[in-house]
């Protein structure tokens, strides 16, 4: 575990060692989780380890207001998480040569984000049902405030505490501070969905993985549509519950995709 200072913010980040695979260097990879109970670790077994025993670089953080990380009372719109990003990127030493971003839910809205503002530090994205067009704004916000109303003045943390549920107690404590004490609801309702003319000024290639029932299914079909080099991976049978529920086949579509890079663009991803 690593506290790193970016934007003026602590970060916890994870930084995990790749394995020597004998052959050329892996790409750089920095995964980036989904809002409010999400974190980093969400990520490291289902594809962080993998892709480091695949012989990639791989960064862990967690967002804003995350995890362990500081929880200040604003800055939860999409531009600052951008600088937040690009300056993490600058402390770590991983500003000289393009990343690979791989985003779920969430993570993957900032990722494309990063990819628009600032193209020259994104060699490729990967999406997992990332909220991409039509009304998932609204229908983010009225999760949130639901949510938000349920856990203002609520006892469910200390009694999930004294149930012994230390981890479903932190993490409901958590989403109660920042849904009711710092300006994550206000901070997403001003922002604004991406239109077609955003796709379409994506350079990087793109996968974006989504389940066959995902209300995101028709953003990702939309994006593949505009942008110059769009793919998109339809796993059965789930919802937006790909990172979990669909674990193996994410591992495989992720893998070959980091693969293909590496063989693509080895300059630009080696480390």
């Amino acid at each position: 575990m690593a506290e790193i200072i970016a934007n003026s913010l602590r970060f916890h980040v994870q930084r995990l060692p790749r394995a020597d695979t004998g052959g050329e260097a892996g790409a750089r990879v920095v995964f980036l989780h989904g809002l409010v109970v999400d974190n980093l670790s969400s990520f490291y077994c289902t594809l962080a380890v993998p892709a480091a025993r695949a012989g990639h670089d791989v960064v862990l953080y967690d967002l804003r207001g995350h995890g362990r990380t500081e929880r200040p009372a604003s800055g939860y719109d999409t531009a600052t998480a951008v600088r937040d990003l690009t300056a993490l990127l600058g402390a770590l030493g991983l500003d000289e040569h393009p990343v690979h971003l791989v985003g779920n839910s969430f993570g993957g809205t900032l990722a494309l984000h990063t990819a628009l503002a600032r193209p020259d530090l994104v060699a490729g994205l990967i999406l997992i049902e990332a909220p991409l067009s039509g009304p998932w704004i609204e229908n983010m916000l009225d999760t949130l405030s639901v949510a938000a109303l349920d856990l203002e003045g609520s006892q469910v943390p200390r009694e999930l505490a004294s149930l012994g549920a230390r981890k479903a107690a932190r993490l409901t404590a958590t989403a109660d501070e920042l849904l009711n004490r710092t300006t994550l609801i206000d901070d997403i309702a001003a922002g604004r969905p991406f239109a077609a003319r955003d796709f379409a000024r994506v350079r990087c290639p793109v996968l974006a993985v989504c389940g066959e029932h995902s209300e995101l299914a028709a953003g990702a079909r939309e994006l593949a549509r505009h942008a110059p080099d769009c793919t998109v991976r339809v796993v059965p049978g789930l919802g937006h519950d790909v990172l979990q529920g669909g674990t193996a086949e994410l591992q495989r579509a992720v893998l070959d995709r980091l693969a293909e890079a590496v063989r693509r663009q080895p300059e630009a991803v080696t480390v």
